[in-house]
């Protein structure tokens, strides 16, 4: 399977992220900002789990090994677990130094100063979002489609440290004007509880596939048509069994015959196992598909 391009984009996120990151950590430390800082912190952690979607990637390309004679596609759902349970603790630990943050009296900041960057970060990473969910798209990859989910974590961040700032800069110097210096932890504990379901949603899909959990949709699909199949053709029944791993589907029938019924040549064996390929819509390069044929019901 070619993923040149995917790897091409993968870089692409891997130099931008790490420049919104590093610069969104710089100035958040030097307003004292805790979401900003956390918005920065968060991209260059994304930087690490990029780097090894990129690596996943190109072993997905190669054709395995010796020790690996399956590939490698069990690696993209260990990889995609890895990342949502960072992000996870990280969430988490966001979440902790904002009440802490709330619970200490707050801090004062430049809010003017915060909502401009903000923008400028929101606009920057919404762009990147947008760009990678299209590629991920075009080229059907799950993990161009986690980066453009982190990209657009980081815009909604963004986009709320510069609605929060606003809001405090219009505040700022009238009555209301002590509540200026929880808006920081605020945000940051808002975001944080707004953000955790994400990652824990896309923890959750990998383990599944960790686990080869049998995915319904597909294991429905194999069912429907070999049940067709095996009544159109006279077999004396069938047993499937579906996995997912990645982006490479696993997909196991067994079709029970009588013992003494001939099957024909080779060819004709080959026909049926193309007809089912066909109905089910198989792509060979998706797909590992194995069609057995056996008299004894025990092999199934």
């Amino acid at each position: 399977m070619d993923t040149s391009r995917e790897q091409q984009q993968l870089r692409l996120s891997i130099v931008v992220t790490f420049l919104v990151g590093a610069a969104c950590v710089v100035v958040g430390l030097a307003m004292h900002s805790q979401a900003i800082a956390f918005d920065g912190f968060y991209s260059l952690v994304d930087v690490v789990l990029t780097a090894g979607s990129l690596l996943v990637s190109r072993l997905i390309a190669s054709e395995g090994s010796r020790r690996f004679q399956f590939g490698y596609w069990h690696l993209e759902p260990l990889l995609l677990a890895c990342n949502a349970a960072v992000l996870t603790a990280i969430c988490s630990y966001a979440a902790y130094s904002a009440l802490h943050g709330l619970l200490t009296g707050g801090h004062e900041l430049a809010f003017g100063f915060g909502a401009i960057w903000a923008a400028v970060m929101g606009v920057a990473s919404m762009g990147m979002a947008w760009l990678m969910r299209r590629r991920a798209i075009e080229l059907r990859s799950e993990l161009l489609r986690l980066d453009a989910r982190g990209w657009l974590i980081g815009g909604c961040i963004s986009v709320a440290v510069l609605i929060g700032f606003a809001l405090a800069e219009v505040i700022q110097g009238g009555p209301l004007d002590h509540w200026t210096r929880y808006i920081d932890s605020s945000i940051l504990l808002l975001l944080t509880v707004a953000l955790l379901p994400l990652p824990l949603s896309s923890l959750w899909q990998a383990l599944r596939e960790v686990l080869q959990l049998a995915p319904d949709q597909l294991d429905q699909r194999v069912r429907d048509v070999m049940a067709r199949l095996v009544d159109e053709r006279g077999y004396l029944g069938f047993a499937s069994y579906v996995a997912k791993m990645g982006r490479m589907r696993f997909i196991d029938i067994h079709i029970l015959v009588e013992s003494g019924r001939p099957l024909g040549t080779m060819g004709d064996v080959d026909t049926v196992r193309s007809e089912i390929a066909q109905r089910l819509g198989s792509d060979i390069r998706a797909e590992w598909l194995t069609i057995m044929f056996t008299g004894k019901r025990e092999w199934m």
